[in-house]
């Protein structure tokens, strides 16, 4: 072995001593995307799979993808450990901080308060939006007249009416929609056509105390945990969607009041 390769070994090492015991799935796609490498993370069988449920696998199957990602040159390398780097000066300066009440269905913290760190996604630090409502639907040209409706009903009363694909501040979609979702006030979820993006959006929605608005063409759509929730019904033709106007402009003119 060179005294090369001797050095890069032990860097790969240093590396994956940090990794195996911090790295979360956000921290695997991020230095995915630096290193342009992100079919390895999504196609890898157990990467993801054994960090989840914390398998004893996942120290070999870390310090596999590690090396795989490194194989390239000294390039990939030094961006993991500029990263990595990066990391540890943030884990450093966390400070405990006062406590950020998101939930928009309450006004006021509960007595029984859940502190929770997700690994999917980073908590935004970004205030929630009071005159803010966020909208998940498919992205779908079906949908346009829908989502027009929402829109001019958001501008009659003044609301700041955005949808994921109006912006573009990360590099993975799913943290645009939770932050969207964070820092709104209330959300309109759309459960036409059943679409497991829909669901997955309403979960986290749910989960952060926001105000949920369902809307369906079919109520059959609605699953049914979700069905004890009332939801406002449309049709997607001109009629329908003045209907859904009306409707959505009562619902909203109360909550953003």
């Amino acid at each position: 072995m060179t005294k090369e390769t001797k050095q890069r070994t032990a860097r790969l090492f240093a590396l994956h001593e940090f990794v195996r015991a911090h790295f979360t799935k956000a921290d695997w796609f991020r230095v995915a995307y630096l290193t342009d490498n992100v079919d390895l993370i999504e196609d890898h069988p157990r990467l993801l799979r054994s960090l989840d449920f914390r398998d004893d696998d996942y120290d070999g199957n870390s310090l596999q993808v590690l090396s795989k990602l490194i194989a390239d040159g000294t390039i990939n390398l030094s961006e993991i450990e500029r990263y990595v780097e990066g990391r540890k000066v943030g884990m450093k300066q966390l400070v405990p901080v006062a406590s950020a009440f998101v939930s928009t269905v309450q006004a006021h913290p509960p007595e029984q308060v859940i502190t929770f760190a997700p690994d999917v996604f980073r908590i935004p630090d970004k205030p929630v939006q009071p005159n803010r409502l966020s909208v998940m639907m498919p992205f779908d040209g079906k949908f346009s007249g829908t989502y027009t409706a929402i829109r001019n009903v958001c501008a009659t009363l003044g609301i700041d009416c955005k949808r994921a694909d109006d912006i573009w501040d990360n590099s993975i979609l799913i943290q645009d929609v939770f932050d969207l979702i964070f820092t709104s006030r209330a959300v309109i979820t759309d459960f036409t056509d059943r679409n497991p993006n829909v669901f997955y959006e309403t979960g986290v929605a749910h989960t952060l105390g926001k105000l949920v608005i369902p809307i369906t063409q079919s109520v059959g759509d609605i699953p049914f945990d979700l069905r004890h929730h009332r939801a406002l019904t449309y049709l997607p033709n001109a009629e329908g969607l003045l209907q859904l106007e009306k409707d959505l402009e009562k619902k909203l003119a109360r909550v953003f009041s």
